[in-house]
């Protein structure tokens, strides 16, 4: 079974929120053994396999006469992305119990660091494994010898195995990311931002997978989860005091965001503006999956492009921002007096930005003020 965490000695209420939160790893993990125990049934074994295994399949035959399995794209994905959404969920609660709250309760941190560090850490190992599995794809399949087969061949829908699998653990990892924020009790403040970034990965790979720009998008996934990773990783090591070499990492990724939003760029370039409109459609023909349409194409470089143009605006002004702080100017506003002010007691709201081992020796110091308590 999945790791059930209990903060207190006391079980909370059957159906209550707090008991669906601290056990969502057990319901979620006992929903998807029953698909899995239904293959063992001859009754049940057709729909079990509807969520288990990949749909859409073809058998085809190729010169020397061997058959080979191939998959399409269609509205049954939607049910092996289920299943695989509870596995996501099982997996993030495994690495969050038996790798992450182990790191946290080593480091003290303040509750907003630690929320943080969860979403780094959860990120950094999936964006890692993504980065490394889809580079192998791309090798595998022949991808790289040739930028030309990002549009030769379209509409691509026959899928390798390998292919399908992953944009499905794409789809998956993303939709579960919203539970997620109830399940990790995810402050109000940190909502939107999520919010935002799960909805925008989850709109553009599904975009691409079901409009049969798998190629592309393969390789824009590849390039921007490895320089994500960067990033993650300079964070907890930011966060783990290591900060020489945090800083080492954020140089480094500094570059290589700059160049893969170049790159992206050419790629999307290539392939919507000039290797597509070789063969353009003139309608959209869903019935072979072809959406090479002018019209398609252009929304589609217009989406990539504003995304792009997006991240590297946050990126810019940060940088401006950090640059302003370290002015002299900046520095001098922020030195402090030579008389120390009196001190005053802390509000209680910025107790919660303090280690646990700090807010106890506040609270004992008096410089907490006192809630006020209904009776």
């Amino acid at each position: 079974m999945a790791p059930r965490r209990s903060k207190s000695s006391k079980n909370p209420p059957i159906f209550s929120h707090e008991f669906f939160i601290q056990n969502h790893a057990d319901i979620v993990s006992c929903i998807a053994m029953v698909f899995i125990i239904g293959l063992m049934f001859q009754a049940t074994s057709p729909v079990a396999s509807l969520f288990i295994t990949l749909q859409h399949n073809l058998t085809l035959n190729d010169s020397a006469n061997v058959e080979h399995t191939v998959y399409t794209t269609g509205s049954r994905d939607l049910f092996t992305v289920f299943f695989y959404f509870l596995i996501c969920v099982v997996v993030h609660a495994v690495l969050q119990e038996y790798v992450l709250d182990k790191l946290n309760r080593k480091m003290h941190l303040s509750k907003i660091k630690h929320s943080k560090f969860n979403e780094s850490g959860q990120l950094l190992i999936f964006f890692l494994v993504s980065a490394a599995w889809g580079a192998d794809i791309l090798f595998r399949e022949n991808y790289v010898t040739g930028v030309n087969q990002l549009w030769e061949g379209y509409p691509h829908t026959q899928l390798p195995f390998i292919v399908k699998f992953f944009f499905i653990i794409q789809l998956a990892y993303w939709v579960h990311n919203y539970p997620e924020l109830y399940f990790q009790k995810i402050r109000k403040e940190e909502m939107p931002g999520r919010l935002q970034y799960t909805s925008i990965y989850l709109v553009f790979i599904g975009a691409a997978y079901f409009l049969n720009f798998n190629r592309v998008a393969l390789c824009a996934l590849v390039l921007h989860y490895a320089v994500e990773s960067l990033y993650h990783m300079a964070l907890l090591c930011h966060f783990s005091e290591k900060v020489d070499f945090a800083k080492k990492i954020f140089v480094v990724f500094d570059v290589l965001f700059v160049l893969v939003r170049l790159g992206t760029i050419t790629l999307a370039v290539l392939t919507f503006w000039y290797g597509l409109a070789q063969s353009n459609n003139p309608s959209i023909d869903i019935l072979t999956g072809n959406y090479n349409t002018y019209l398609v194409r252009i929304n589609c470089l217009a989406a990539i492009g504003l995304s792009q143009a997006g991240l590297m605006w946050n990126f810019i002004t940060f940088h401006l921002r950090k640059l302003r702080e370290k002015s002299p100017a900046s520095k001098k506003l922020r030195s402090p007096s030579k008389k120390k002010p009196a001190s005053k007691p802390l509000p209680t709201e910025d107790l919660d930005s303090l280690p646990e081992v700090d807010q106890n020796s506040a609270t004992e110091n008096g410089n907490v003020r006192a809630r006020k308590v209904k009776k």
